[in-house]
């Protein structure tokens, strides 16, 4: 019986994890087409959660304010993001930028530490905390690389789940036997 409820549910997660790989596969091909996508479905998610909020609001016998807040919230923010998906992925693309050079910087300076403590790996360091302060550099120039990877990352992810749930689903009967 829970043999057959673990089955069913890692199904249920390679068909999610299906669905990722799509995403990322789409996110990889057309970026700003997807973008655009996202933006739209975020933002009437957004404003439908502000909607649902303000109907109980004004449903319930007691009028909770966070409700209406929360629903103002919800709607003033579904209507930025559907209205300014461009300004949102430029804030994403920055954010994201900076944080690789950040950690690119923090890197070359562990690097400097293994150097003294003669470590070998203190050269390969190096090489991969440049690697990584380009890479930032690129993605603050680049409108779309950004999105690319981010598609790819989602892409590894969602393979990687496939492949963890298929040897699971293989396995379960091993693993409720030990």
């Amino acid at each position: 019986m829970f043999e057959k409820f673990l089955k069913r549910s890692s199904w249920v997660d390679m068909v999610v994890s299906m669905v990722f790989v799509l995403f990322g596969l789409l996110l990889v091909a057309k970026p700003i087409e997807m973008m655009a996508v996202i933006s739209i479905l975020l933002g009437a998610i957004f404003i439908i959660i502000g909607f649902l909020k303000l109907v109980d609001y004004f449903t319930s016998k007691d009028k909770e304010d966070y409700l209406l807040t929360i629903a103002l919230i919800s709607v003033i923010f579904g209507v930025i993001v559907l209205f300014c998906s461009d300004v949102i992925a430029g804030v994403f693309r920055i954010i994201l930028g900076i944080w690789i050079i950040a950690s690119g910087i923090k890197n070359f300076q562990t690097s400097l530490v293994w150097k003294d403590f003669k470590s070998g790996l203190w050269t390969l360091t190096v090489v991969f905390a440049m690697l990584m302060i380009i890479a930032g550099i690129i993605i603050l120039v680049s409108d779309t690389l950004a999105l690319q990877i981010v598609g790819i990352i989602i892409l590894i992810y969602a393979i990687l789940d496939l492949i963890t749930r298929a040897v699971f689903i293989k396995k379960v009967k091993n693993y409720l036997d030990d």
